[in-house]
């Protein structure tokens, strides 16, 4: 009887703590659609979130933070920053959740000192975004843009620029947008407008433009006006060829979603404060290897010093590569890329140098291509300047995703179970393995393995830079 009683008094605690995540999200969606506040919780969304989802990342708190969070008191700050006249603002309520609860003042009093210089903001102008491409990159960026739009503060996706369209072609992109064999069905309502060429995602119209030729196109065809173009076709390179898309009107800036010759290379979090969004035209969002390293690669660089190091990527088959035995350009990557591992190089270790000057010397790399079609690895074996510990490392690293510059961009994850299914999805360009960290006797040496959705986790990595680049960037607490 009394293990009933428990059962019974356990039971109707979730029902409350659920009906409470309910209201957490009826305010989460208020905030974003009314106000343009974007409220997330430990870099997690929390637009289009299951209760279950909000209180599983409750619990996520408890293990980071050494102690439990409220879900009452996550519903009590919302409710309290509702009748505030906060704006276009992104603002983690698990951090400040956590923060208020180790506080004696009120939630009206902690708000108004906490986020005092957030009252008085408006938002800016939002950026018109034009897409060149729309392969995997291209499409996951369209979901994202459409996702995060909320009430058009931001940047909105107005234009596809495809070489050819016509409503046959029209349709099959509806489907390869509406449809992901890795990232599943995109949530909203894709219908084809076959009149316009356009696709109406979740009441937006998104025009298709033919553009075999970049100097061809004119955009403000279409409405489009001082646009932001990404460029994820892998058809141009460097700051000549980048060029051709601003000699058409309604292009006034260009993010290439490669590494770029002749342009900065970009890894937001790390050194995307030498973007002058005044004057820089053409810039690169790097790889996504380079995305997932160079913040580890700075937390250690920063921290111990890095006297010389070697990174191996374990990486996801791409489109570059053959389905089945096949001529090919390089060697190796012609072999059938499901069903075997595939030696080939990459240049993120150069890269790095980019990103972080002085350090891309030290490094070597090499890669290799296996069987699955999202979710990668990168080894780093870095030879230290300065011994430490496994404590000290963990602490360092926790910190870091935590609080800082970086804490978009790395996760601190602790599953004793992590593999590389679990990471697809993830928002973070890089997934640091507790469990799998190793250090030398001595502490010089140092072992780190880093996840990341070479796909997803990349594309987010665009979107902030993008962001920045277009200077629509909300005020951050987080």
């Amino acid at each position: 009887m009394i293990a009933q009683k428990e059962y019974s008094k356990k039971v109707h605690a979730r029902i409350r703590s659920e009906r409470m995540a309910v209201d957490i999200i009826a305010c989460v969606h208020e905030l974003f659609y009314d106000r343009g506040l974007e409220i997330i919780m430990f870099r997690n969304t929390l637009i289009d979130c299951k209760p279950s989802e909000v209180l599983e990342l409750h619990q996520y708190a408890k293990s980071m933070l050494d102690k439990p969070i409220s879900v009452n008191a996550t519903l009590e700050l919302l409710v309290t920053l509702k009748k505030t006249t906060i704006e276009n603002a992104k603002i983690d309520i698990g951090r400040l959740t956590s923060e208020w609860s180790a506080s004696e003042n009120k939630a009206e009093e902690f708000i108004a000192n906490k986020l005092c210089n957030f009252f008085g903001s408006r938002p800016k102008q939002p950026t018109d975004v034009v897409l060149f491409g729309f392969g995997r990159i291209g499409r996951l960026l369209a979901r994202e843009l459409i996702t995060q739009e909320g009430s058009g503060r931001q940047l909105r996706l107005r234009a596809v620029a495809v070489r050819s369209i016509d409503i046959p072609s029209l349709h099959k992109r509806a489907s390869l947008l509406k449809i992901d064999s890795v990232h599943g069905a995109f949530p909203g309502t894709v219908i084809v407008d076959q009149e316009n060429l356009a696709l109406i995602v979740n009441g937006r119209p998104i025009h298709f433009i033919a553009t075999p030729n970049p100097t061809e196109a004119d955009y403000t065809n279409y409405g489009i006006h001082n646009a932001l173009l990404i460029d994820n076709s892998g058809a141009f390179r460097d700051e000549a060829a980048l060029s051709k898309h601003l000699e058409r009107t309604g292009i006034d800036k260009v993010l290439l979603t490669a590494p770029g010759n002749g342009i900065k290379n970009i890894v937001h979090g790390v050194n995307h404060n030498v973007v002058d969004a005044s004057t820089d035209k053409i810039i690169s969002a790097a790889s996504c290897t380079t995305n997932a390293i160079s913040p580890v690669l700075k937390v250690v660089n920063d921290t111990f010093g890095i006297e010389r190091g070697h990174l191996e990527t374990i990486h996801a088959y791409t489109n570059d590569q053959n389905l089945v035995d096949n001529m090919h350009k390089k060697y190796r990557r012609g072999r059938a890329a499901a069903l075997n591992m595939v030696i080939t190089e990459t240049g993120a270790g150069k890269a790095v140098d980019k990103c972080i000057p002085g350090l891309g010397s030290k490094l070597t790399s090499s890669a290799i291509r296996v069987p699955v079609p999202n979710g990668s690895l990168a080894v780093l074996n870095l030879q230290l300047l300065r011994s430490t510990t496994m404590e000290e490392v963990l602490k360092v690293f926790k910190n870091a995703a935590l609080s800082g510059p970086l804490v978009e961009q790395i996760h601190f994850n602790t599953s004793n179970e992590l593999v590389s299914s679990d990471i697809v999805g993830n928002p973070c360009p890089c997934i640091f393995d507790t469990n799998a960290t190793q250090i030398s006797g001595d502490g010089n040496s140092l072992t780190l393995y880093v996840w990341y959705d070479n796909e997803y986790g990349y594309s987010r990595q665009v979107l902030r830079l993008a962001k920045h680049f277009a200077d629509v960037r909300r005020n951050t607490y987080y």
